[in-house]
């Protein structure tokens, strides 16, 4: 780890990141709780995850200004994934969480390891809009119960539609509760209009929540009254103490169940990490180190695992906090950790009497910021392969299940691509009247007397079927019009694997058996070196192949010459008159 930064650090830097690590905190705290309440857990264990995996993450991590912790997009695949146990199970639930923490951390370490963080940019980001678009409708849609004062009702094995249904239809909507929560949100989206206005810190989530928390108390709404009872649902009660080792109970039953929701997490967590830390980097022009970004993530994780934190990643609302609030270091992560510490301290008795509404509300909020709406519209707009990764995606999230729609997000858009990525292009080449090189049109006369052929594309497996397409064409042209010299041109190939090379075999093995020569032009290193160790010089002298060379000495009209000089006497006119005239040069148009 690159410890430089901290011989360089001073005071000024370190007032930079106080300032901007502090007001990180501010909004740190409501959303910590609010994301536990979507996670379906305890607001402590939000808390605990604003302190722990921000403060691991910071520590290792490679970006001066993202900001881990817990996020809505993460809660929501841990609430999916925590369903199979039952409500009222909540020791083994939280048990569960913690287990879920460690296999997260576990899988991203050994992504790390085996250097594998910069394959996720090879995941599209249409699913990525698709599956926050599905998931801030759920988050919104699971809200609905706490901002009218309703119960949750049905189990973790049915459907979220059908619990939403049972939840709305199970009694009398709360007058009290929809007031706190519609007023939090009102209050909430004012004071970021202000804050933006005025460029003020964006304390709005904590004062509204707090302002929320005063009006119900003053109206003896967060009191339990005679019955014992509260008007409204409180948070409960948070211990003032700060997160402790804690080994979690492990069941093979669970780690079955939960496995490829851990897998699904740690995918996320990675690309939402990456993608926010790429996004500020880019600003900057800080140099980043995804290996070392995605170890952090693992770190960060399996730390909070053994220290009863909700699993976490980087969270786009406070890194952009941070960066705006001009933080200089990974120090401001470590300030905002510390920031939480002391709060949680001092104050985590006056927590209990924050209603579920308030929180209901500000998450209502951060479900419809959850979603990039230009974005989504972009995508939408774009493509039909686009906008079909994203609708896909957002209904798997929907109607199937939401910590698997990302990987079946992935794995529609990799069977949407190979076939794009299989597309080899094959073109035919002729010799102008002008002594050109270029690509045949429509209206140019075939030519009798020599074929040339471009091919361009990856040359992979999954190429193949072009290839014999393409290579079962220029076999019959090549027999029909007595052509005796077919140049292949691959510059624009790359890639080649075994099963296209062997079809580059096995058709320069036909066209030898019919007294036709083949010459290969354009050939790169990497095609030259698979030549080699496939051992083509077998079948095909090495006069017969023409190395990539710079434009001034082109292989392609090296082979083009020297398959007149193969080729004897043409049966094609035009090329007949280049062949016998030595004045003429051929020239190459691309």
């Amino acid at each position: 780890m690159n410890l430089s930064w901290v011989r360089r650090y001073g005071w000024a830097s370190a007032r930079k990141d106080l300032l901007a690590g502090v007001t990180v905190a501010a909004i740190s705290l409501p959303q910590a709780m609010a994301y536990a309440l979507i996670a379906g857990v305890d607001p402590r264990f939000g808390l605990y995850s604003a302190i722990v995996v921000t403060l691991v993450a910071s520590v290792f991590g490679s970006s001066s200004h993202l900001i881990n912790g817990p996020t809505n997009a993460i809660s929501l695949v841990v609430f999916s994934a925590l369903a199979f146990f039952d409500p009222d199970a909540r020791f083994d639930a939280y048990q569960g969480m913690f287990l879920l923490g460690i296999m997260v951390g576990s899988v991203q370490i050994l992504i790390a390891v085996f250097k594998l963080g910069d394959l996720t940019r090879y995941i599209s980001e249409s699913v990525v809009l698709g599956f926050m678009a599905g998931a801030g409708f759920l988050v919104a849609l699971g809200q609905v119960g706490n901002l009218f004062g309703l119960h949750d009702k049905g189990t973790g094995h049915q459907h979220v539609l059908y619990r939403f249904w049972l939840t709305v239809t199970s009694g009398a909507i709360n007058p009290h509760a929809l007031e706190i929560g519609v007023g939090t949100i009102i209050l909430a989206i004012a004071l970021r209009k202000l804050t933006r206005k005025y460029h003020l810190p964006q304390f709005d989530m904590l004062v509204a929540l707090i302002a929320a928390a005063s009006v119900a108390a003053v109206f003896g709404w967060s009191q339990p009254g005679a019955s014992g009872k509260a008007l409204l649902s409180v948070v409960g009660n948070v211990p003032a103490n700060l997160p402790r080792p804690h080994i979690p109970e492990i069941q093979f039953g669970w780690v079955s169940q939960m496995s490829g929701s851990a897998l699904a997490i740690a995918c996320l967590g990675l690309l939402e990490a990456l993608a926010i830390a790429k996004a500020i980097a880019h600003q900057t022009r800080q140099q980043l180190d995804f290996n070392r970004q995605c170890l952090a993530e693992g770190l960060a994780n399996l730390a909070g695992g053994f220290f009863q934190c909700l699993p976490g990643s980087g969270s786009l609302t406070r890194s952009a906090i941070n960066f705006q609030s001009g933080a200089v270091s990974r120090m401001s992560g470590i300030f905002a950790a510390a920031s939480v510490a002391a709060v949680l301290l001092m104050f985590a008795p006056l927590m209990r009497y924050v209603p579920k509404a308030a929180l209901a509300g500000l998450l209502m909020i951060t479900a419809s910021r959850l979603i990039d709406w230009k974005r989504l519209r972009s995508a939408l707009g774009a493509s039909r392969y686009d906008a079909g990764l994203v609708l896909l995606t957002a209904f798997a999230s929907v109607f199937i299940s939401v910590e698997f729609s990302i990987l079946i997000g992935v794995g529609i858009s990799i069977l949407l691509f190979v076939p794009r990525a299989a597309k080899l292009r094959g073109s035919e080449l002729i010799v102008s009247e002008e002594a050109v090189v270029r690509e045949r049109v429509p209206s140019d006369p075939e030519c009798t007397g020599m074929l040339i052929f471009d091919f361009e594309g990856d040359l992979f497996f999954g190429a193949a079927p072009e290839l014999d397409n393409y290579f079962a064409l220029l076999e019959k042209r090549a027999l029909q019009a007595g052509i005796r010299c077919v140049v292949l041109r691959v510059k624009g190939t790359s890639n080649p694997d075994m099963v296209c090379m062997e079809r580059f075999q096995h058709f320069i093995a036909d066209m030898q058996k019919r007294g036709v020569f083949v010459l290969l032009c354009g050939v790169r290193p990497e095609f030259a070196r698979v030549m080699k160790n496939m051992r083509f010089e077998d079948q095909l002298p090495q006069s017969h192949v023409f190395l990539e060379e710079p434009k001034l000495f082109s292989s392609t009209l090296k082979a083009v010459r020297f398959g007149y000089e193969l080729s004897g006497e043409l049966s094609c006119p035009h090329c007949a008159r280049i062949q016998a005239s030595e004045e003429t040069y051929l020239y190459y148009l691309l």
